[in-house]
């Protein structure tokens, strides 16, 4: 696999399992020094569901052994980013650990979902902070550090969610939940485009990448239908990767979706340890209409 990264150190947050493990392990094998962030260092920690206490598998430590075990480097740092505090000290302590910050992956969220008309204000106020105000902090915080090293890449993930329901309604859309964590992903794709413009100047690239459909991980693997289509994570991961390695004079406030970017632009796309090649991605014949392949 091309070393794609080799001298950049990058924080990808919610890296104890899913996507952000993914994620993490790509960017390794591409060469970068990778912090890995999460609650659950050694043990799963649990979070809130519809008011209830939840542990789902997969850890920090266990997220390092998988890097290291492919010949990568990676630290982990335990954080809650439902704590400000933690979400603005957490670039800087990567880049204490690490020498340095190159690339921030905004990933970590916690799905809780419930229709808006018995949604708890608990929930609503969770969801806003996980996928809207901790990738806004961890941003501000980490874009003086990137200034420091003259370039840097910021990576949002967004979803399929922030699409507008298909008419006429499907079930999915009548009864999943999806509407306030729809909304806030329709936000952060909005800041990311005016993260983008601000900080273009400055050699900071900030770009968002969601699944096509849907990545069944542990966390939102319950939430999805057995008949609605999954997807490969790493299509996603290769997009991520190519979004923190291109200049941001060359590629810059793109909101784009996996399946779709990543065959137009042809990538090639690996195994996570970056030892095998995959087929070009599928064609996503069930995706959302309004999805455009050269992204937004």
């Amino acid at each position: 696999m091309e070393q794609k990264l080799t001298g950049k150190v990058a924080l990808v947050t919610g890296a104890s399992r899913g996507i952000g493990q993914a994620i993490a392990t790509l960017f390794a094998s591409a060469g970068a020094t990778v912090v890995v962030s999460a609650r659950s260092l050694g043990t799963p920690t649990a979070g809130a569901r519809h008011g209830e206490a939840v542990a789902l598998p997969g850890t920090l430590n266990e997220t390092v052994a998988i890097i290291e075990a492919n010949g990568g480097k990676a630290y982990a740092i335990a954080a809650d980013l439902e704590d400000d505090a933690q979400c603005a000290e957490l670039p800087g302590k990567a880049a204490e650990r690490a020498g340095g910050l190159d690339i921030l992956v905004n990933n970590a969220g916690f799905a809780d979902y419930a229709p808006m008309e018995s949604m708890s204000m608990d929930t609503f106020d969770r969801t806003i902070q996980h996928y809207f105000r901790a990738p806004f902090i961890l941003s501000q915080n980490a874009i003086p550090l990137m200034k420091q090293r003259g370039a840097g890449w910021i990576v949002n993930l967004g979803s399929a969610s922030a699409q507008k329901p298909v008419r006429p309604y499907g079930s999915g859309d009548v009864t999943s939940g999806l509407g306030v964590y729809g909304a806030i992903k329709a936000g952060l794709a909005r800041l990311t485009q005016g993260m983008a413009a601000e900080q273009q100047a400055n050699n900071i690239a900030v770009n968002l990448v969601a699944p096509t459909g849907a990545i069944r991980t542990p966390g939102a693997s319950g939430y999805i239908p057995s008949a609605f289509p999954g997807e490969p994570v790493e299509y996603l991961a290769a997009v991520a990767l190519h979004l923190s390695s291109v200049p941001a004079a060359e590629q810059t406030g793109l909101v784009t979706f996996a399946l779709q970017y990543a065959k137009h632009a042809g990538l090639q796309v690996t195994t996570l340890d970056g030892k095998s090649a995959l087929p070009p991605a599928p064609e996503p014949l069930w995706a959302h209409p309004d999805v455009i392949a050269s992204g937004l």
